[in-house]
């Protein structure tokens, strides 16, 4: 005799249960003191069975969001930082928010906590250029170490040219590319055998990674002032990336967790990786005058 066929329908998960789960992924403790982590918009009992992931909440995502009937947007970045008086939609945030709550799409984010988490941003980022590393601060430890950054050899010396052109391969295409600062006295075939990392804005561990000894830094939004300082005073090379490139490369981890968390559960649950280019900019043009 056959067993009977299960009609059950599969367990569903609510936005609160999502938050959980990305609170376990992505401690909130590990935030910085400044940042903004959590639910921005939505009801947390409200069922979710497709997810976009994104690196920022800007409209272009959002639309996508509602336009594809997801049920809930994960960003990285948080779409307020700062506290604000004024939500009508004269304003493109405002806006955002009356779109999101009238479609029923929820908007959840996780920033500075998934900078240190142990599969988070800097995590990715080392991966994605060869090496595996931990955190800044970390004296000692695996991959699994928290914190933000993240520092380790390559399994063998190469040039800072052929370096670089790994790094440009492994970042998703945009319109920024990368740029690569040569300390002073040396040049692209300066060998680089230690790496460190941190995905976005990179100014303030310059001097750490030259403490640390790193042949070379992978970051982002890097100023004028502070890089060349740095290149005239450290042997540390410098390779600098969109701030948007060097952490979308956390989101197929974030997807890919958050379905594993979901299988192991037994939720059914549709997680896709928006390939939205949300880079501020959109053409580069070599200067020529």
């Amino acid at each position: 005799m056959s067993e009977p066929m299960d009609t059950t329908s599969p367990q569903a998960w609510t936005v609160a249960d999502i938050q959980a789960q990305m609170n376990l992924l992505y401690p909130r403790e590990l935030a910085e003191s400044w940042d903004k982590n959590g639910l921005i918009v939505g009801d947390p009992h409200q069922e979710v069975k497709r997810i976009l992931v994104a690196v920022d909440p800007v409209p272009a995502t959002v639309a996508q969001a509602i336009a594809e009937n997801y049920d809930l947007l994960i960003t990285h970045h948080p779409l307020f930082l700062r506290g604000i008086n004024f939500l009508s939609r004269e304003f493109h945030k405002g806006r955002m928010v009356h779109d999101l709550i009238k479609n029923d799409v929820a908007l959840l984010n996780a920033h500075t906590n998934a900078d240190s988490a142990a599969r988070g941003v800097a995590w990715a980022l080392a991966k994605a250029v060869g090496i595996t590393g931990v955190p800044f601060e970390a004296q000692a430890g695996s991959e699994d170490a928290l914190g933000l950054g993240r520092i380790g050899k390559l399994s063998q010396p190469v040039s800072l040219e052929d370096f670089a052109k790994t790094v440009a391969a492994a970042l998703p295409a945009g319109p920024h590319g990368i740029f690569v600062g040569v300390p002073e006295g040396k040049d692209l075939s300066m060998p680089v055998e230690t790496v460190a990392v941190s995905g976005g804005s990179g100014d303030s561990f310059l001097d750490t990674v030259a403490n640390l000894g790193a042949d070379v830094y992978v970051t982002a939004d890097l100023r004028h002032h502070p890089a060349q300082d740095h290149l005239m005073s450290t042997e540390t090379a410098l390779i600098s990336g969109s701030h948007w490139a060097t952490e979308w490369l956390w989101l197929p981890a974030l997807a890919h967790d958050l379905e594993q968390a979901a299988l192991e559960n037994g939720v059914e649950l549709e997680i896709d990786i928006s390939a939205t280019v949300t880079e501020p900019w959109t053409q580069h043009l070599p200067t020529v005058g």
